[in-house]
C-alpha cells in the first residue's frame, strides 16, 4: 500500500505542492521532483509523441517539398540599413530634375518622379554605391524663397538636409540658366560651409554644353554638364562627388550594433502618420500639412524610444486601389507597398473621429497578406467624445472581429498624448511575430484539441491531422499534414485555439495544409 506523505502543517504542504511533484517509488516512498525536472520530463514525453507521429508519415506519399518542411527550414531575413555612411544631399529649386538624378545614381526608379514641380516634399535617404564606396544619398524637395504653407515646410526640410550632409550636390537647369532662386541657394550653401558639386542638368547633347558654361557665374567652381534623364555625364559627376565626400561621416552617427526593428506607418491620407512620426521623434522630421497626401516618398527616420533605437518609416497615404491610381499617387502606392515588405511591424493608423471605412480594411488586409506584425492605432483621440467612444467600440468589434489578436492603442499625434505607450505594444507584437513552438508541444496540443473537437464528417469522410510543424517565424508559419481538406471554419478554429494557448499577440499566423494519401502497398 502506498504511504501518503506527511507534513508538519497544512501551510507547508501547500508550499511544497507548488514547488514539487511527489511521486511514489517502488518501495512506496514519495520522492520530490523540482519544477524544472517536471518540465523536462513533459518536454521529453511530447517529443516522443511527435517522433511517433513523424514515423507514421513514412506510410504516406511525401515529395521533396514535404521533406524540406519536415527538416525545419526557416525563411526569415533581416532588413538592411542605410545609416552611418557619408551623406550627399541633392539640393535645387523645383523641377530641375533632382529626383530623376537620384534615380539615375541609384540605378533604379526609387524616388517618385512626375513632370511637374513639387512632387518631392520630404528629405528622403537612400543607400547608394559608386566605385565600390557606399554613401547615403538624400533627395529633397525644391527650395524656394519667401514661400508659405506647405512650400515653406518643404524648403525647411531642404535646409535641414544641407545641415545634415557631408557634401551637397547642387542641381541647376542648364537650359534655363542661373535664376535669382539659384543665387539665393548659393548664399545658403556658402553659409553652411559644406563642399558643393555643381550639376548642370538637362544637357542632353553636345550643342547644349555651352549653356552649362554660363553657370560659372554662380561662383561654385566648374559646372558638370549632365543629363539625369539619359545618364550623360553622370559618371564624371559621381567621381567628383566621391573626391569631396569624406571616408567617414562627420554628421551621421554610427549605426547601433544590435539589429534595429523597422516600423512602417500606414493608413489613409490625412490620418496623421507624419504627425505621429514627428511626435515620436520629438522633432519636425517630415512635412506635415492639412493637405491630404502630403507624403509621397517613404521617409526613414531613426528614433530612440527609452534609449532603444527604432527605424520608423513614414509612408504615403493609400488613397484607393493601386490600379485606379495615376501619376505620383500610383508610384507612391508602389513605394508604400515596398516599405511595408521591408518592415517588421506595421502601425496602421485609423481616424478615431470617423467611421471605419472599406479603405481602412483594405490596408489592414494588405498588412496581413504581407505577413507583418500589426499594431492598430486609433489617432485623433482628442476629437472623440463619450458617444463616439462607444460607437467606435461597436464598429471595431464588428469590423475587426477577425483581428482581435492585434494590439490597439489610442493616441493624439498632434499633442503627443499616449505616444509613450507605443514601444510597449510594438515589443509585444514583435514577440508574437517571433514566437516559435517546439514540434513536440505543438503536436501534443493539436492531439488533445482534435480528440476533444474532431473535424466534422464531410461526404462520409473525416479528415485527420497526421503531423504538424512550425516551419518558420516572422510571421509564424505552421504546416499541417492531413488525410483530407480542412474546412476554412475548422482552420479558423485551430488558429483561435493556438492563440489562446501560445499567445501570438500582434501577428498573423500562416496556417497551411498538405493533404497526403497513404502509400499503396
Amino acid at each position: 500500500m502506498v504511504k501518503e506523505p506527511e507534513f508538519e502543517s497544512e501551510e507547508l504542504a501547500e508550499q511544497t505542492a507548488e514547488t514539487y511533484e511527489l511521486t511514489p517509488n517502488q518501495d512506496g516512498d514519495y520522492l520530490p521532483r523540482t519544477a524544472n525536472e517536471i518540465t523536462l520530463a513533459a518536454t521529453a514525453e511530447e517529443e516522443q509523441k511527435a517522433q511517433a507521429l513523424l514515423a507514421g508519415l513514412k506510410d504516406f506519399d511525401l515529395d521533396e517539398a514535404d521533406l524540406a518542411v519536415l527538416n525545419g527550414e526557416d525563411y526569415s531575413d533581416e532588413p538592411e540599413s542605410t545609416f552611418g555612411l557619408p551623406v550627399l544631399a541633392v539640393i535645387g529649386r523645383p523641377n530641375v530634375g533632382k529626383s530623376t538624378l537620384v534615380n539615375r545614381i541609384l540605378g533604379r526608379r526609387e524616388a517618385v518622379v512626375q513632370d511637374q514641380p513639387g512632387v518631392t516634399r520630404d528629405r528622403v535617404s537612400y543607400l547608394a554605391n559608386w566605385a565600390g564606396r557606399q554613401f547615403t544619398l538624400v533627395d529633397t524637395g525644391g527650395w524656394e524663397v519667401d514661400v508659405k504653407g506647405i512650400d515653406r515646410s518643404v524648403a525647411e526640410q531642404a535646409e535641414a538636409a544641407i545641415d545634415a550632409a557631408d557634401a551637397v550636390l547642387f542641381v541647376v537647369d542648364a537650359t534655363v540658366g542661373a535664376t535669382s532662386t539659384d543665387e539665393r541657394v548659393v548664399q545658403l550653401l556658402r553659409q553652411s560651409g559644406k563642399p558643393v558639386i555643381l550639376a548642370a542638368n538637362k544637357v542632353d547633347s553636345d550643342q547644349l554644353e555651352a549653356e552649362a558654361a554660363y553657370l560659372w557665374s554662380l561662383g561654385l567652381g566648374e559646372p558638370h554638364p549632365i543629363s539625369a534623364l539619359h545618364g550623360r555625364g553622370a559618371g564624371d559627376l559621381l567621381d567628383e562627388a566621391m573626391r569631396v565626400l569624406p571616408e567617414t561621416s562627420s554628421v551621421a552617427p554610427e549605426l547601433p550594433r544590435d539589429g534595429i526593428h523597422r516600423v512602417a506607418l500606414l493608413g489613409r491620407p490625412n490620418v496623421g502618420k507624419s504627425s505621429l512620426l514627428n511626435a515620436i521623434a520629438g522633432d519636425q522630421r517630415v512635412v506635415v500639412n492639412e493637405l491630404a497626401g502630403t507624403t509621397r516618398d517613404p521617409v526613414d527616420e531613426l528614433v530612440y524610444l527609452d534609449g532603444k533605437p527604432w527605424w520608423f518609416v513614414d509612408t504615403a497615404g493609400i488613397r484607393r486601389r493601386m490600379y485606379k491610381s495615376v501619376g505620383a499617387d500610383y508610384y507612391a502606392s508602389i513605394r508604400t507597398q515596398s516599405a511595408l515588405e521591408k518592415a517588421e511591424v506595421a502601425m496602421v493608423l485609423l481616424d478615431a473621429s470617423e467611421e471605419l471605412s472599406d479603405q481602412d480594411m483594405r490596408i489592414l488586409q494588405q498588412t496581413i497578406e504581407a505577413g507583418r506584425a500589426l499594431v492598430i492605432v486609433n489617432n485623433k483621440w482628442d476629437l472623440v467624445d463619450e458617444d463616439r467612444q462607444s460607437q467606435l467600440k461597436r464598429e471595431q468589434e464588428r469590423g475587426l472581429v477577425q483581428l482581435q489578436w492585434a494590439p490597439r492603442i489610442n493616441v493624439t499625434a498632434r499633442t503627443g498624448w499616449h505616444t509613450n505607450r507605443i514601444q510597449r505594444v510594438l515589443e509585444a507584437a514583435l514577440e508574437g511575430w517571433s514566437t516559435r513552438i517546439s514540434t513536440g508541444r505543438l503536436n501534443g496540443f493539436l492531439g488533445e484539441l482534435v480528440a476533444a473537437h474532431p473535424h466534422p464528417v464531410r461526404g462520409g469522410k473525416q479528415p485527420r491531422i497526421l503531423f504538424a510543424t512550425q516551419v518558420g517565424t516572422k510571421p509564424p508559419r505552421i504546416v499541417l499534414f492531413t488525410t483530407g481538406f480542412l474546412d476554412p471554419a475548422y482552420r479558423r478554429f485551430i488558429e483561435r485555439r493556438l492563440r489562446e494557448e501560445f499567445g501570438f499577440v500582434g501577428t498573423p499566423i500562416q496556417l497551411s495544409v498538405r493533404v497526403r494519401e497513404k502509400r499503396r502497398r
